[in-house]
């Protein structure tokens, strides 16, 4: 479980996140959305501890990432939507890389580079320098360095960035296998017909603070003749109006 107790981050006399608190539940894909600026990926960065913040607290599995910041980034994968790798290295030595940072048996790792390789359709390329890869294909192996420790809260910030439709659809489907297994997913996205279709809740945060946190089917029964693209600008919309009164 992924607990985020009202957290603060300013960056000089601007204040990009205020307040803000959320639980992701076991089970959950949790979908977090707003318009650039608005502080999803100010959160994103501090959950999963690479953003120093100001005020509150966020717990991974009960664990305060201020406190034990090591411990926590065990318990996650981080997917940005620009992978930074060591682009002097093959893709398969970053995977082993990575696995030996964690501690991943070589049977464990084998078996999942093969597991995960195969479905982004990467595998006969991991021999290559990472520096002649694609955005996508760095992305994908992103992707498979990020999930190869098995981690149970996965933190995937514009993750499907440059993936070509059938890893993206992979992807959509790993995340929900994650949850069904009892984990947790956050889930960031500008493509809102995804995060419709993904995620089981869903939380808007415009200007740094979270407007809105519901199930998507509730919303749903609630706004029949809407898509979640209307009733994202109307609720935004709404918090801007209130913000200028």
């Amino acid at each position: 479980m992924l607990k985020i107790e009202h957290l603060t981050k300013k960056y000089g006399e601007k204040t990009a996140v205020d307040d803000l608190s959320l639980t992701i539940e076991k089970g959950e894909i949790y979908g977090f959305i707003g318009h650039n600026g608005a502080g999803k990926t100010t959160t994103i960065k501090a959950v999963a501890g690479i953003l120093a913040f100001d005020d509150g607290d966020i717990k991974i599995d009960g664990i305060s990432v201020k406190e034990q910041p090591t411990e926590c980034k065990r318990r996650i994968a981080y997917i940005p939507d620009n992978p930074d790798l060591y682009e002097f290295m093959t893709g398969i030595a970053y995977l082993n890389f990575v696995a030996d940072i964690f501690g991943v048996s070589k049977s464990d790792r084998i078996q999942r580079i093969a597991k995960y390789s195969a479905a982004f359709e990467i595998t006969k390329d991991l021999g290559g320098v990472i520096s002649s890869y694609s955005h996508g294909m760095k992305q994908k192996l992103n992707i498979i360095g990020a999930l190869i420790h098995e981690p149970k809260i996965w933190i995937l910030d514009e993750p499907m960035t440059g993936l070509d439709p059938r890893s993206a659809y992979n992807l959509k489907q790993l995340m929900r296998e994650h949850a069904d297994k009892g984990n947790s997913v956050f889930f960031s996205s500008h493509v809102l017909e995804v995060v419709e279709k993904v995620c089981d809740r869903i939380g808007i945060i415009d200007e740094g603070h979270l407007i809105t946190c519901c199930q998507i089917d509730e919303l749903k029964e609630r706004n029949k003749d809407k898509s979640l693209e209307e009733l994202f600008l109307e609720l935004t919309d709404n918090s801007a109006a209130q913000t200028v009164e």
